[in-house]
Parts: C-alpha cells; sequence; structure tokens
C-alpha cells in the first residue's frame, strides 16, 4: 500500500506520527498579530480584549502542539530521524522557539509572572541556540540540498536566535538589575549568533533567485521569508538599545549603552529599508504566484511572521524617530498582516478538521501502519 495524507477519520496515533514542527509556524503568525494588534498606533474599541483572546488561543494552541511533538519524539521514536534528515521539515525545528517568543512577550503585557516569563526566555534562549546548532549542522554533514533546491527556508532555524534577542529588549525593563544585564548582554550575543549568517543566507536566495528564477508553487510563501531576519534584526538593535541605558548607567559599560540606542536607531533603520525592497519584491512575486494558482499548504503561514517582525520593526522605529509617516506605514503593515492571518487561519483550520494537513513528507516514503479503529 502507498503512503497517502490522513484524514480525520484515521486513528490518532496517526496523527501523532505525522505531527511536524511546521505547526508551530501557526503560532508563530498568531502569536506576532496580537502583538501588532496591542501595538496598533491608532486605538480602537476592543484592541486590549482582542490581543488578549488571541494571546490565550494561541497559548492552548502552543501548548496542543508541544504535546503532539513531544508525543512523536516518545512513541514514534524511528521517526525522528526521517524528520533530521529531511532537507525542509528539519528547517522548521525553528519555529519551536520562535513561536514560543509571542506568548512571553505578551504574557510581560497581560500579567504573566515575571519569573516565569525569565524562566521560558531561558527556555527558549536555550531552544534557539541549539537550533542554530543542529540544523545546519545536520545541513554540513546528513543532508542532501543543492543551489537551485534551496529556498528562504534555510534561514528558519538561524533566525530564533535574534527572535529571542528581540524578546530580551522587551524582558529587561521587568527585571532586577543583576539579571537584566546579564539578559541583554546574552540578546547582544544571540543577535551576532543569528543576523551576519542569516545576511549570508539571504544573499545566497539572491543568487538562486537570479540563476534559477522562482521556486515552485508550493514555496511561494518563502519569498516573505527574508523580512524574518531583517525585521527581527532592527527590532532587537532598537528594543536592546532603548534598554541597554538604564540597565548599565553607573558601570563600566554605561559608555557603551549610552551609544547603544543611537546605534540602534540607525542600524536598525538601514535594515529595515533594506527589508523595505524585499516587502516591495515579495509582494511582486506573490501577485506572479497568484496568476498561476496558489496550492494552500502549511508553509501560507511564512506570509505572517516575518511581515509581523518587520511591522514591528516599523512601528518600534517611528515611535524611536517621531516620523509620522513611519506610523501610518506602520499601521497599515498591521492591516495587511490581519488580512493575511485571516485567509491562512480559515484555511488551516479547515484543514485541521479535515485532517489533511496532518502529512509529514518526511515520511513520504513509509507506508502507513495499521491502527485499530
Amino acid at each position: 500500500m502507498n503512503w497517502r495524507p490522513l484524514t480525520y477519520k484515521q486513528h490518532p496515533a496517526e496523527v501523532i506520527r505525522h505531527f511536524t514542527p511546521n505547526w508551530f509556524t501557526m503560532t508563530m503568525g498568531t502569536g506576532i498579530l496580537l502583538l501588532m494588534i496591542h501595538a496598533f498606533p491608532y486605538p480602537f474599541p476592543g484592541q486590549d480584549m482582542t490581543a488578549r483572546v488571541l494571546w490565550w488561543i494561541d497559548s492552548a494552541f502552543y501548548g496542543l502542539f508541544t504535546l503532539l511533538f513531544s508525543a512523536r519524539l516518545v512513541l514514534e521514536t524511528d521517526s525522528v530521524r526521517n524528520l533530521l534528515e529531511h532537507p525542509v521539515q528539519s528547517m522548521f525545528l525553528g519555529a519551536i522557539p520562535m513561536g514560543l517568543v509571542p506568548i512571553i512577550n505578551g504574557g510581560l503585557l497581560f500579567g504573566m509572572p515575571v519569573w516565569l516569563a525569565q524562566d521560558l526566555w531561558w527556555l527558549d534562549a536555550a531552544l534557539a541556540a541549539g537550533c542554530g546548532w543542529l540544523v545546519p549542522y545536520l545541513m554540513f554533514t546528513r543532508q542532501q540540498h543543492s543551489l537551485e533546491g534551496m529556498t528562504a527556508v534555510w534561514l528558519l532555524p538561524i533566525v530564533a536566535s535574534e527572535v529571542t534577542a528581540s524578546s530580551g529588549g522587551y524582558l529587561a525593563p521587568h527585571l532586577p538589575l543583576a539579571a537584566a544585564r546579564t539578559v541583554i548582554a546574552l540578546s547582544y550575543a544571540l543577535w551576532a549568533f543569528s543576523v551576519p549568517l542569516a545576511l549570508g543566507i539571504v544573499a545566497v536566495v539572491f543568487l538562486r533567485l537570479v540563476l534559477h528564477k522562482l521556486p515552485d508553487r508550493a514555496m511561494a510563501a518563502s519569498s516573505w521569508l527574508v523580512l524574518g531576519p531583517l525585521g527581527t534584526g532592527a527590532l532587537a538593535l532598537l528594543v536592546l538599545g532603548e534598554a541597554a541605558g538604564p540597565v548599565f548607567a553607573g558601570t563600566p559599560l554605561a559608555a557603551a549603552a549610552s551609544f547603544a540606542r543611537p546605534f540602534g536607531v540607525i542600524a536598525g533603520a538601514m535594515l529595515w529599508a533594506y527589508g523595505a525592497w524585499w516587502w516591495a519584491m515579495a509582494w511582486l512575486f506573490t501577485l506572479r504566484y497568484i496568476r498561476r494558482g496558489l496550492p494552500f499548504n502549511m508553509g501560507w503561514w511564512g506570509f505572517t511572521f516575518p511581515l509581523g517582525v518587520y511591522t514591528a520593526a516599523t512601528l518600534v522605529l517611528a515611535q524611536q524617530s517621531a516620523m509620522v509617516a513611519l506610523k501610518v506605514y506602520g499601521a497599515l503593515l498591521v492591516v495587511q498582516l490581519v488580512g493575511f492571518w485571516g485567509v491562512v487561519a480559515a484555511r488551516t483550520l479547515h484543514g485541521m478538521w479535515h485532517g489533511y494537513l496532518f502529512n509529514a513528507p518526511c515520511l513520504a516514503t513509509e507506508q502507513p501502519e495499521p491502527h485499530n479503529a
């Protein structure tokens, strides 16, 4: 019997076996949406409540997905090797720490105990750094890749560290000084751990597009992924620069910390402008794909989180530079994000209900195991 996609009528054990880390991109997209709704620069009725409800929904889905993925690791250990050696599915391991960050940041807004947010941040930092080492090592030693076959999905395990770094800038002001200094110092290290390597991958993405043109329609959403490292890289510099001054005041690093804010604005603005080029290009790619027809898959969540972190960088840059045009542009980006999220969430819930999205490509060569009803 040949492998086939799952349906909702199949045994729950098959759902566990076919549960892949790309489901965490759903929590990434929903999480960044709730944060941008909360940060929307033009207040509207129900703004805080909408963000709060989405935070609870996002947290519930993250908990569910963690249980399902943990069950796969424990109960389906034979399938883990397939996942780690798959040249695309393994990249989505980076979505696990990235999906946790909006829950931490939202928790700081909605009353999560600071000690819990701090513990989750340290867990997230460990997961992000682990993905940043493990997946590239597997790429170098076990997986098969080619320039023609590569896409911006390569960025996912790398960008996780800078996403955690940006969260450190939001967490630090809530901590005692000693803990805040450690978090900010580590956040800068995580930024350096990620952004330079991500920019190198972006250069390779550009070369691949020149030589081999656009990826297959199934990877259409990957056009937006480049906004991720550029948006988050800028956001991290902006929020860390703002937090560093008060935290390091009166220490030997006070002079460097006082420079961190203007440096964050200057360097963040340059990364943001680079992102503006890719934002326009991603729209051109997407319109071209739409004319050819877009098959839905979980990769569509790539339309949301990269756009969301670029939107966050836009709004913070607008705040720190007091530029009204950036504030308006950021608001328009939030509207775009809401539109993208609405379409992708509706298609995802339909696929979850009918079961056809529980489909692990890394197991495509296997025969399904029989289960009793």
